[in-house]
């Protein structure tokens, strides 16, 4: 079948000589056309670095027959957006990034796809991308995870949520800021904290929503096996993007279109793997926008349905003791995969050419798990607490709970549903009866937590913080000042119409619908 790139090019004579214009080649022009699209700027620690994949999936393409052609959607950073009108934005540029990606490709008639991005909107917007581009052949690449910092010995905190205390990562500022304004910590070991909780670039080291949506675009079908969450800094990572390059051209070659991998059975594998990992529970908002671009229906009914019964595995934060950056080391998403095997459609497709049980298979077959527990002792040398592979993904006899990790919850307060992490809920804080506190802002209720309004027993509820109301932000600092009070850690629930980030802890029920802008409760 005639290529849709030479489709395009004998529809628009201008096309040839355009193209020439920027180096290409006259052989080039007849070449299978692969635009590699990614969110490379200077904008955050996760796409900094994405340069580098992008050459090596370039490269690859130009070796192996096709012409590569590279294209940019920057995205923006809720780290660096949360606390101030700027995470407003947050949730609306994963759609504008959405649109500008099918814009670049429906443009310049592409034959197929190379997706690299890594945080919490990015890839969500890559996987939405290739939702409305359905038709062409697609792989992913993830940008990784950045390395935890080993903490000196002088400035090792004890925190109570978290068992491993020698290693400092990103999630743990919100809730040393907000110890520093109570005294409970110095301003220096703030700055201290604050100049060392990013120690390289690739996604935040715990299981937020970038973890999360790296893990999904795997379990998806749509990443090379293995290849997600790896650490950002790993030399396999370059490895996976050439890699990348050269199995989209197989992909072009056999016909397989993202429309092939991308299934009902395929979401219902990713949502699994999302109750596996106690994933970020804005996954149940990406997901079903992926699904949407697919033309399937999933809603957060699946989600609640799904990990009602399903294991729990990760011991990673913030709902475990490890950083996110061990998560490869243990075996990435084939380990979990291979635990809850029973629980997957094991014939769905992928972007290998074979289907899930193939792969799962064959990397059983290879060196994958044998190199992965080298690289576990070779990293954790220095730790004072070495964790074996079973401390940070469990087996399935030995799961951390056999109930998945969140759940869709229904009332007087949220008729049509709101979702909450339980697996980062304290088990007293499941039937409990408080006192309501309402605001109408995020800004106003973090004031009375700090200034100490807020009292044990309370129920703090922030309103028109939803869709319709603010573009639906994070609260994630008002619950990480809740946290890091241990007097209302275990008894002040904080209930919201907006939603929190994927490192939020503690009793925090978020995306009640409907929301206060539109008439809820």
């Amino acid at each position: 079948m005639e290529l849709h790139s030479q489709q395009v090019r004998a529809l628009a004579p201008e096309s040839d000589p355009l193209k020439i214009g920027m180096g290409w080649t006259i052989d080039d022009l007849s070449k299978p056309q692969i635009m590699v699209e990614s969110t490379f700027g200077d904008s955050h620690p996760g796409s900094a670095h994405l340069d580098q994949f992008v050459r090596q999936a370039v490269q690859a393409v130009n070796e192996h027959g096709g012409k590569a052609a590279r294209y940019f959607a920057t995205d923006l950073c809720d780290g660096i957006a949360q606390g101030h009108d700027g995470i407003n934005y947050s949730l609306a540029h994963r759609e504008a990034i959405v649109d500008l990606v099918e814009a670049q490709a429906n443009a310049s008639g592409f034959d197929g796809g190379i997706f690299i991005a890594s945080c919490d909107k990015a890839v969500p917007a890559m996987l939405m991308s290739i939702g409305r581009l359905k038709e062409m052949s697609a792989i992913v690449v993830t940008g990784g995870v950045m390395e935890a910092h080993p903490l000196p010995e002088e400035y090792t905190v004890q925190d109570p949520a978290c068992a491993i205390n020698e290693l400092l990562t990103l999630e743990q500022i919100g809730k040393f800021d907000a110890w520093e304004k109570t005294g409970v910590i110095s301003g220096q070991q703030l700055r201290y904290y604050k100049h060392n909780a990013c120690p390289s670039c690739g996604a935040c080291s715990f299981m937020g929503t970038a973890s999360t949506m790296q893990i999904m675009a795997e379990a998806l079908g749509l990443m090379l096996p293995g290849t997600a969450l790896m650490p950002a800094t790993a030399p396999e990572l370059k490895k996976a993007a050439y890699d990348a390059g050269v199995q989209l051209l197989k992909l072009l070659e056999q016909g397989i279109r993202a429309q092939d991998i991308v299934t009902k059975e395929s979401f219902e594998n990713a949502v699994m793997v999302h109750a596996a990992i106690s994933g970020s529970t804005n996954a149940t908002m990406h997901l079903p926008a992926i699904a949407h671009e697919f033309g399937i229906e999933i809603d957060a009914d699946t989600f609640d349905r799904m990990h009602r019964g399903a294991h729990y595995l990760l011991n990673i934060r913030p709902s475990g003791d490890w950083p996110a950056q061990y998560f490869y080391y243990a075996g990435g998403v084939p380990r979990v995969m291979e635990e809850i095997r029973s629980m997957l459609h094991l014939d769905a497709m992928t972007v290998t050419g074979k289907t899930l049980g193939d792969n799962l298979d064959a990397l059983k077959k290879s060196s994958f798990y044998e190199h992965c527990d080298e690289l576990l002792r070779e990293k954790t040398a220095h730790l004072s607490r070495r964790p074996p592979r079973t401390d940070i993904i469990r087996t399935f006899e030995n799961a951390k709970g056999t109930d998945g990790s969140i759940a869709i919850l229904k009332g007087n307060l949220a008729p049509e549903g709101c979702v909450i992490k339980h697996t980062a809920c304290p088990k007293e804080m499941f039937q409990v009866t408080l006192r309501a506190k309402p605001y109408d802002s995020e800004e106003a209720c973090i004031a009375a937590v700090l200034h100490g309004d807020v009292r044990p027993g309370d129920a703090v509820f922030i309103r028109y913080e939803g869709p319709r109301g603010s573009g639906m932000p994070e609260m994630f600092y008002t619950g990480e000042a809740i946290c890091a009070d241990p007097a209302l850690a275990s008894s002040v629930a904080l209930i919201t119409d907006g939603r929190f980030s994927g490192a939020s802890r503690g009793p925090v029920i978020g995306h009640v619908s409907p929301e206060a802008a539109s008439g809820g409760p």
